[in-house]
């Protein structure tokens, strides 16, 4: 064999000889990734302290009437009107679910599985529009549908995406033309 070959096969991994100084690296990893768990739980349950002047979500009605849209898809959550980035949680409002939209003249039912349902009176609804982004979810431009509403003297927009992305068009229009009906129908009362 030439010389090379051997120096080539001779050549083996050093044994690892520390183990006391590697376990260590892997405690201090797991503790700084725990506090680190720990630390981003406690914000968001600050966040929802501060947010305890929000009222209880509405209920549905017994008798919301038929449905004028009805929509299968994601909910990704809810921050203060125009402010995409200011998420809020009080109520359930920060959690992301699974979501059945549903749309009568008395307003939006929002159905999600696992997490609060809520309800939006047409009277509150405001707009609707669609978007590409709210806290913790950017999409293509238009890829969200946006509905602007208030609750307890506060403008909140709540995001959502369909299973069929097509369907965004028709809710904008259909949830603009109600909000353009109930302030037509309130400034003349």
């Amino acid at each position: 064999m030439t010389p090379v070959l051997l120096l080539a096969a001779e050549k083996e991994s050093a044994e690892v000889t520390d183990w006391a100084a590697r376990l260590g690296w892997v405690v201090g990893l797991a503790l700084f990734v725990a506090l680190v768990y720990w630390l981003m739980r406690e914000g968001w349950k600050w966040r929802g302290t501060l947010q305890g002047d929000l009222p209880e979500l509405p209920t549905a009605p017994d008798a919301a009437g038929p449905a004028k849209l009805t929509m299968s898809g994601r909910y990704h959550g809810s921050t203060t009107a125009g402010q995409w980035l200011d998420r809020i949680v009080a109520h359930g409002l920060g959690t992301r679910s699974r979501a059945e939209l549903t749309l009568t003249d008395a307003g939006l039912e929002v159905v999600r599985p696992g997490a609060t349902d809520f309800f939006v009176p047409a009277a509150s609804l405001r707009e609707a529009r669609l978007d590409k982004g709210i806290a913790g979810k950017v999409l293509t431009e238009g890829g969200l549908l946006i509905v602007t509403w208030a609750h307890g003297g506060k403008l909140i927009d709540s995001g959502f995406r369909s299973d069929r992305a097509a369907e965004h068009n028709e809710w904008v229009d259909v949830l603009n033309s109600m909000t353009e009906t109930n302030t037509r129908e309130g400034a003349e009362r």
